[in-house]
């Protein structure tokens, strides 16, 4: 696999698609050639006297994001949006961080439960005063805008959803995106569908056998559900939206984060074997498709940047991991998820560049593919 190739996969990862085209952007301007003659312009003809010395060329400019060193770290967010609902704030409903140690030799992509117990900060912007509650709701108190109830912004949501995570993981964030479940769901319908491993049954909650939606009898769904098989499958854009939101399945969050992670990967598979890097006007057709339901945070550097640094990163040095955790709570009352010691650890492992060897003393944190 080429440098460009998998540049191209891993920022797809952090920033979806929108990084993909940041890639191509990146193989234009390392890759450019050098202009042609003009035709019909006069050749050069040698001189019989002194040979006249060439001028010293000028340095090359340097390629995006050739400072870029690391350790990176980038946020990449799924937000429950219900835009046909006035004033519905975005919930984070899936929280990534893809971790890339100095040398850009690695990359680690973990979840964090929606509903891990944190201490939000406060946020002047948005009029939240802090507190500790589940790390979904950062992404909405973060979305408030005083005097405008009705116009939510996510990314204000984003800020303070990365300023909670980043003082939770003790790492900082770099950059990252935030993707709807519509923009998911146009994603992966303009890449022609994603071809995925289920490891193990799973029934929607959400959907029919067709697609559409299931009935609601108060708080409850009823009628048929579409059940994803174990297996090798072909998932539609709706399907890989709806597989990847299941939660009320054996394993539970954890396991729905296990999928996500999956999906993400598979995704980036799909974009690979595309060869969008060598098709600019197919990553643009796919981009449009997305809008506004991809929001790119990059800190002040350019997509094109970072997809040039990702570059190094070989395709057997990407590693998925799940972060085990349990509910916590007081008798019958639930508040919420934490991550048991082993989790924390791993996160220490990780500022410490101590993550590998950690992985090889505790095998079963490796999501398998």
């Amino acid at each position: 696999m080429t440098r460009r190739r998998w540049a191209l996969g891993l920022a797809a990862l952090v920033a979806v698609l929108v990084a993909a085209a940041g890639a191509v952007v990146a193989a234009r301007l390392v890759s450019r050639p050098s202009p042609a003659p003009v035709a019909g312009s006069a050749s050069p003809t040698p001189s019989a006297g002194p040979s006249t010395p060439a001028p010293t060329p000028a340095s090359p400019t340097p390629p995006p994001g050739a400072d870029i060193r690391g350790p990176l770290n980038l946020l990449l967010v799924g937000v429950d949006t219900r835009v046909s609902v006035p004033g519905w704030e975005p919930h984070a409903d899936a929280v990534l961080v893809l971790h890339v140690p100095a040398g850009l030799g690695r990359a680690y992509l973990f979840s964090l439960p929606r509903d891990l117990v944190v201490d939000i900060p406060a946020y002047p912007k948005s009029g939240y005063p802090g507190g500790r509650t589940k790390l979904t709701h950062a992404m909405s108190y973060g979305s408030r805008v005083p005097g405008d109830k009705l116009h939510p912004s996510t990314a204000q949501g984003y800020e303070l959803l990365r300023t909670t995570v980043s003082r939770y993981t003790g790492l900082r964030i770099d950059a990252g995106a935030v993707i709807t479940f519509t923009g998911f769901d146009k994603l992966v319908t303009a890449l022609g569908g994603v071809d995925l491993y289920v490891d193990q049954r799973v029934a929607s909650i959400h959907r029919k056998p067709d697609g559409t939606y299931r009935d609601r009898v108060g708080s409850t769904y009823v009628g048929p559900q579409m059940v994803y098989q174990k297996g090798n499958r072909h998932l539609t854009g709706w399907q890989a939206l709806d597989y990847a939101r299941q939660r009320y399945t054996a394993g539970g969050d954890y396991t729905r984060q296990r999928h996500q992670q999956q999906l993400i990967r598979a995704l980036a598979r799909k974009i690979l074997d595309q060869g969008l890097a060598r098709d600019p006007d197919r990553v643009e057709q796919v981009v449009a498709a997305l809008g506004k339901t991809l929001v790119y945070v990059g800190g002040g550097r350019r997509l094109v940047d970072f997809a040039y640094a990702l570059g190094g990163v070989p395709a057997n040095g990407f590693v998925l991991v799940g972060l085990p955790g349990a509910g916590v709570g007081s008798g019958a009352s639930y508040r919420g998820e934490q991550l048991r010691p082993v989790g924390r650890q791993f996160l220490a492992a990780l500022r410490a560049g101590r993550a590998d060897a950690f992985l090889a003393d505790h095998p079963s944190l490796r999501v398998k593919t």
